[in-house]
């Protein structure tokens, strides 16, 4: 099979991503063997491309969040039968799906709803189980007493659905933030209350609009630089949920108001030996959202083949730092 693979981790300026045959996947017990219909790309995986190399004498193929067709099935695999159109994650030491075809745990899988397209269903279950599971955690819902929820970065993919998961299944108070006008839009089409304006005093704007403080802030981008103001407008015993923490942290601005600290990486269940089932019965509700009308698909820009070229092009938009929704490549 073909797939997009690379040797030694690089810059945007000097992508060195080939598209070149490869084996086909092993299948294990609990996988199914997906035939890959759509990609969507994501900052993280951009990251990884910029900072991780493949093994000795190996290549990378990276890439988990798909949608497409389930060719053959592990003798462990229950609920999947060969042609059922799915769409899932995978497992980050495992090879990705920037490939013809995937070897995937069932469990990370959920089918696709008839009404879905495989480029709508692959730009859900990233976005959908990262904003999840930093908000509601091992939950179906919020911690008690959040009744107002700041998204840093609402227009991105993990705040696009955050914003309507909250809205789907919580009566919060969603606070967006974005800076360009269409952010601005976007984050308003997605169901947000209010968006405010993270390049300007986000206290202030929030304190106009008679709001002095939030219950929980979930930050997508920038947790590190903006931890002073963050730490400002959260309660005492709030909570803040973040995905991008790397650099280190000060905790003082929490520590002052006894602020939960929530991090969330979505392999964590894979990659920490834990039952990843939730992850799959998460995907199966988002997709019976979709299917009425509570939660939409958050496709902004689709590009048409698993090409070098394609995925250069998905990689320079995530790395503007000005992509709003998500990039799918169609294969």
């Amino acid at each position: 099979m073909k797939a997009l693979t690379y040797t030694r981790a690089h810059p945007l300026n000097a992508f060195a991503m080939e598209l070149v045959e490869v084996g086909e996947p092993q299948l294990r017990a609990d996988d199914v063997l997906v035939e890959i219909r759509a990609i969507a790309v994501n900052p993280g995986e951009a990251f990884i491309r910029s900072v991780r190399s493949a093994e000795p004498g190996g290549q990378a193929i990276l890439g988990w969040e798909f949608a497409g067709v389930v060719v053959r099935t592990g003798t462990s695999a229950k609920g999947f039968t060969v042609g059922d159109r799915v769409m899932g994650t995978g497992d980050i030491t495992r090879d990705g799906c920037w490939a013809q075809q995937l070897a995937v745990d069932h469990r990370v899988v959920a089918k696709i709803p008839d009404q879905l397209s495989f480029a709508d269903a692959a730009s859900l279950p990233i976005g959908v189980l990262t904003s999840w599971e930093a908000m509601f955690r091992d939950q179906g819902g919020l911690p008690p007493g959040v009744e107002r929820v700041l998204i840093v970065g609402g227009a991105g993919g993990v705040g696009s659905l955050a914003t309507q998961l909250l809205k789907a299944r919580t009566s919060a108070f969603v606070i967006n933030t974005a800076s360009r006008p269409q952010s601005r839009d976007w984050c308003h089409t997605m169901g947000a209350d209010m968006v405010v304006d993270h390049t300007a005093d986000v206290c202030e704007q929030l304190a106009q609009a008679g709001i002095h403080q939030v219950d929980m802030v979930l930050s997508t981008a920038g947790t590190v630089t903006n931890l002073a103001w963050i730490g400002a407008v959260l309660r005492p015993f709030g909570h803040l949920s973040t995905i991008d923490l790397g650099a280190p942290l000060d905790l003082a601005p929490l520590i002052q108001k006894s602020v939960s600290l929530h991090t969330e990486m979505v392999f964590s269940r894979m990659s920490g030996s834990a039952d990843p089932s939730s992850q799959g019965r998460i995907l199966q509700t988002i997709g019976e959202y979709v299917v009425s009308g509570q939660v939409r698909p958050i496709v902004t820009t689709r590009l048409h083949g698993l090409t070098v070229q394609n995925m250069k092009t998905a990689h320079e938009l995530l790395e503007s730092h000005r992509a709003i929704g998500k990039v799918v490549i169609e294969t």
